[in-house]
């Protein structure tokens, strides 16, 4: 059986995207901003063509996708954050309700919010997810995001 298959390229020549990135935890979120930019850099963006938002922790992420979301100038979105389990429920909530608000910016805007908020346990975790290896979630964050903004122009065409 033959059918079409769609998808989106690596490619982001020409893609505007916008960052969001929490100061908390900024010794990890850092190196995610870090990669994230090299892979778009390698990608093909223009450094003219990323913005980057700074906001004081991951519960915050969402509002600031949606402010970017609503300007309706980007192709995709980031979220880079870093959320560290602790001795109280307190990670469960930041850490849901981020998830959450990226998903729902992301489906009320109609636009590709690369998650690369780190939920983890310990801040060894983080640092292995972090680092300057092939892993670094920043990175395969904005991979996701550069193909999924390649997808929805196809797809909207």
């Amino acid at each position: 059986m033959q059918f079409n298959e769609i998808s989106g390229d690596l490619g982001a020549l020409g893609l505007r995207f916008g960052i969001v990135a929490s100061r908390f935890n900024d010794f990890i979120v850092d190196r995610l901003l870090a990669a994230a930019v090299e892979t778009l850099a390698q990608a093909g963006a223009d450094a003219d063509d990323l913005d980057v938002v700074r906001v004081p922790g991951a519960f915050e992420i969402p509002l600031a996708l949606k402010l970017m979301a609503a300007a309706d100038r980007y192709d995709g979105l980031l979220a880079l954050g870093c959320v560290i389990r602790g001795e109280t429920p307190h990670f469960d909530y930041v850490a849901g309700e981020a998830c959450r608000g990226a998903t729902d910016v992301s489906l009320e805007y109609r636009i590709p919010v690369g998650f690369g908020i780190l939920t983890v346990d310990t801040i060894e975790q983080a640092r292995a997810r972090s680092g300057p290896e092939s892993n670094n979630k920043g990175a395969e964050a904005a991979s996701a995001v550069i193909e999924m903004a390649n997808l929805r122009r196809r797809l909207s065409n």
